[in-house]
């Protein structure tokens, strides 16, 4: 079998890839090594620039319709009362709204639900688009990507081979890169249990030794994400699941008929959050997108966000490629260039938001419940952290900024203006630096 790309796996990254390639006219293979929906708990939450991008790619109003939006985050810090509601210390309040975009919203869309709908995009264009589900991608023989589907092996050789297969990736073992694992001191419980109707924003619920992240997501369902301590899974099932109710009833009243959905630990996902980053994104002709290329704390919403923005990035210079009649293989260094920066930045800011919350220490809770309050009192802060995460732009935090967020200096009074984050904004010139004339302007 031939094609221009090959695609190892068809989570929402290779998805986003294949249909992207597809309808620009591009020949491309994508193979999945699951033929049904994963009851495994995936990114969830699209960030704006990623709703873009499936804006620009026509699903953006699919999209929409499946998700609940998230327009505003919402951080408590509580005292937990043994068998009594907790006692609210602060609530603070993050507004997408503040940046400058038509994209004033993240979304919560059950993750089958995107890949259903690229999946769909992609198939529209059928005389481009090769979906192989149940097809294991086993890796290369002289040069050429070989799967097994059913009892079946398949060759098939392309100009451009796409690891986007995850954590455990074939691709990248044959690039040989390099890349440094970074572990953390507490895992993550997750689950969705029903939620009230009333309860619509996202919620980040805090005291000094516990967490509980709280995202809506359509149907009147609410994903939850419980933070515990690294290796206190076996212990906590222990307790029973009479244990996991009381924990979230003190710290979420509204949630204690809820949790009471879930009958069985099997229910319950277990996440074990590390980090890393390959050295380089492309050898050749293979390129990493998205987890096998770099994973995130999923403290900040990031991980299939970026996988998106990689895809787009990517997809986009395949097909310019192609329509222009350029080699591949020359012009793969300005999807490196464009993502591996990007994609450090925001590694680097959900490190930053992993340790506030990582410590156990009364101190500590009472530097963390500063810290988010200036975030909403300096209108700087709030900017650039919205901005930021959105996926839309990048404001770096100064010495100047850390220090009104530490206390050390008062919060500033000034509004940013929005002709200000203009400048922060990506640019097309940015996202696609080789689509230029000989005038040096984007077409």
């Amino acid at each position: 079998m031939k094609t221009d790309v090959f695609i190892a796996g068809g989570g929402v990254g290779g998805l986003m890839l294949a249909a992207k390639l597809a309808s620009r006219g591009v020949h491309v293979v994508i193979a999945e090594q699951m033929n049904r929906k994963s009851p495994a708990y995936k990114g969830e939450l699209l960030q704006p620039k990623t709703i873009a991008i499936l804006d620009r790619i026509g699903v953006g109003e699919q999209v929409e319709a499946c998700g609940h939006p998230i327009d505003q985050l919402r951080f408590q810090e509580v005292h937990r009362r043994k068998g009594r509601p907790p006692e609210e210390i602060s609530l603070t309040e993050l507004d997408y709204g503040r940046v400058a975009s038509v994209y004033d919203h993240a979304l919560m869309v059950p993750h089958e639900k995107t890949k259903d709908i690229l999946r769909n995009k992609g198939k529209s264009f059928e005389q481009y688009f090769h979906y192989l589900p149940g097809a294991r991608f086993l890796g290369f023989e002289n040069g050429v990507a070989v799967v097994k589907q059913k009892r079946e092996r398949i060759s098939i050789q392309a100009d451009v081979y796409v690891g986007a297969e995850g954590r455990s990736s074939p691709t990248r073992d044959a690039m040989n890169v390099h890349m440094e694992r970074k572990e953390y001191n507490h895992h993550f419980l997750t689950v969705t249990i029903p939620r009230p109707e009333r309860f619509t924003k996202g919620k980040i619920i805090t005291t000094s030794n516990g967490f509980l992240g709280l995202f809506p997501l359509p149907d009147k369902e609410i994903r939850t994400v419980y933070l515990i301590e690294a290796g206190s899974y076996k212990q906590i099932k222990k307790q029973g699941l009479e244990r996991f109710y009381e924990a979230y009833s003190e710290l979420a009243p509204e949630l204690k008929d809820g949790v009471r959905a879930i009958r069985d630990w099997r229910d319950i996902q277990l996440m074990i959050p590390y980090t890393y980053h390959v050295d380089r994104y492309y050898a050749g002709n293979l390129v990493l997108i998205g987890d096998a290329a770099h994973t995130v704390h999923p403290m900040a919403g990031e991980g299939m966000n970026l996988a998106v923005q990689d895809a787009d990035v990517l997809g986009e210079l395949l097909a310019w490629c192609k329509e222009e009649g350029k080699s591949y293989h020359e012009y793969l260094h300005y999807y490196e260039e464009v993502r591996k920066p990007r994609v450090s930045f925001l590694l680097t800011l959900s490190h930053m938001s992993a340790l506030v919350y990582s410590f156990r220490y009364e101190w500590w809770r009472k530097l963390r419940c500063r810290a988010v309050e200036r975030m909403y009192e300096d209108d700087k802060l709030h900017v650039k952290q919205m901005l930021n995460i959105s996926g839309l732009g990048k404001w770096d935090f100064t010495l100047t900024d850390r220090a009104v967020q530490g206390n050390m200096l008062p919060a500033r009074k000034r509004r940013v203006k929005d002709t200000e984050q203009y400048r922060r904004l990506f640019s097309k010139a940015e996202d696609y630096p080789w689509i230029k004339n000989e005038k040096g302007r984007i077409r």
